[in-house]
């Protein structure tokens, strides 16, 4: 028996990707990003309502962040294909750190006002901006290309265990402390993610086969050539403009109002939390088994985002609610880690930040208008009709996704051109 016979086969389990130490730091620094991002909101929700008393001022506060967020992707993916993605998140959760410590010192001091909070939250929407399309496209950057379902699940595993303690615990401080010092929390946390960031060390990418575009717009040009090549690429991000506005309108506008008058303000963290503990399992049954048709089951499996909507219309007990998070948290993980793998196994490493800020600003253009006009909808036709409405038209864009040929066909395996999409 030769000695290439009798070699054990490579590890491809969870912990294989954790091996590799770039990936360990950037796990690392996910986990403390998305804790500061599951406190962060529910600690500024709370601020504005016990600051205005308005669903309206909450949506505006909240949709400024989304706004600047949608103005400034782009640009974020093109600086994440120019420049070194481990400093771009460096200077991201320094930023976010200080802007969540100016917003709980305003709380704390008394002197918070709207305006202000609009103003700060719109910094932290642009540093959103320039993070996101280079903490997705470094996964990539930092294993080995068949490790890649595994490190995605990982990563995302670590990204919904900081949500999993940050959502409860956000809830927890805004009720015994006060959401100031819940903001305070989340500086912290942002603090953290900048240091792990730091600690990164990578070789440079290699450029490409082709010459690289003169400036900003040709990489604009050159990222959304690549994005609407491909027709399954568009048509889950045109799904999910429609998704994401509905649900972060419905959540996280009339859900701290929904918990105020009925389970209270620590339940709602727990509600929160319950949808990320489900995205835990569900990244743990994603990186284990995933179809062939991968990308088809996970859009499908979005439809169960109309589960906690229309339980939010018809109770007013946190019980059945939580329930409803934790099954829709296990489905939209099988979508996300497919969603990944597949940008990264069929688009060029060298562009594949641009076109996750293509992916983004499109998923997410419309989510300043749903958070904006959660609150005028609800006083308008109350909110019972207003999450009732929201989960029709979340069923209505999951079916319209479907019928695109390109989604219910998309294998993963190797990557394929843009001319040879099924």
């Amino acid at each position: 028996m030769s000695a290439d016979t009798r070699r054990p086969p490579p590890r491809t389990g969870l912990a294989a990707p954790l091996r590799h130490r770039e990936f360990r730091w950037l796990a690392a620094g996910r986990v403390a990003t998305y804790l500061g991002n599951a406190v962060a909101p529910v600690g500024l929700a709370f601020a504005v309502l016990d600051l205005t008393g308005s669903l309206v001022d909450l949506g505006i506060v909240i949709g400024a962040r989304s706004a600047a967020m949608v103005v400034l992707t782009l640009f974020g993916g093109v600086l994440a294909d120019r420049l070194p993605r481990p400093v771009i998140l460096q200077g991201a959760g320094a930023t976010a750190a200080v802007s969540q410590a100016a917003i709980a010192v305003s709380v704390l001091s008394g002197f918070a006002s709207v305006p202000l909070l609009v103003a700060l939250n719109v910094v932290n929407g642009a540093v959103a901006a320039a993070s996101l399309p280079a903490a997705l496209a470094l996964t990539p950057q930092t294993v080995p290309s068949g490790l890649l379902r595994q490190a995605n699940a990982v990563a995302r595993m670590g990204s919904n265990t900081g949500m999993v303690a940050g959502a409860p615990l956000g809830g927890l401080l805004a009720a015994l402390a006060g959401p100031g010092w819940a903001l305070a929390s989340a500086s912290a946390a942002f603090a953290l993610a900048a240091l792990c960031y730091h600690r990164m060390r990578l070789r440079n990418r290699a450029s490409g086969s082709g010459p690289r575009p003169a400036g900003p717009l040709a990489d604009l040009r050159e990222g959304w050539r690549e994005f609407t090549s491909r027709s399954w690429l568009w048509v889950v991000v045109l799904q999910f403009m429609v998704v994401n506005a509905v649900v972060t309108g419905c959540v996280q506008v009339l859900g701290p109002g929904i918990a105020d008058v009925s389970f209270g303000r620590t339940a709602w963290g727990f509600v929160l939390a319950a949808e990320t503990l489900g995205a835990f399992l569900g990244g743990v049954l994603a990186s284990r088994w995933q179809p062939r048709r991968a990308l088809c089951f996970g859009v499908a499996a979005t439809v169960v985002e109309a589960l906690p909507l229309s339980a939010m219309a018809g109770i007013r007990e946190a019980g059945l609610l939580i329930a409803a998070m934790f099954v829709t948290g296990v489905a939209m993980e099988q979508f996300a880690i497919a969603w990944d793998v597949s940008l990264q196994h069929h688009v060029p490493e060298d562009r594949l930040a641009k076109v996750y800020s293509y992916d983004v600003i499109g998923s997410l253009v419309a989510v300043p208008v749903g958070e904006t006009m959660a609150g005028t909808v609800a006083a308008a036709l109350g909110v019972p009709v207003t999450l009732c409405l929201g989960a029709a038209l979340v069923v209505i864009v999951t079916a319209a996704a479907l019928a695109n040929r390109g989604v219910r066909t998309l294998a993963q395996g190797e990557p394929l051109p843009a001319a040879a999409e099924p």
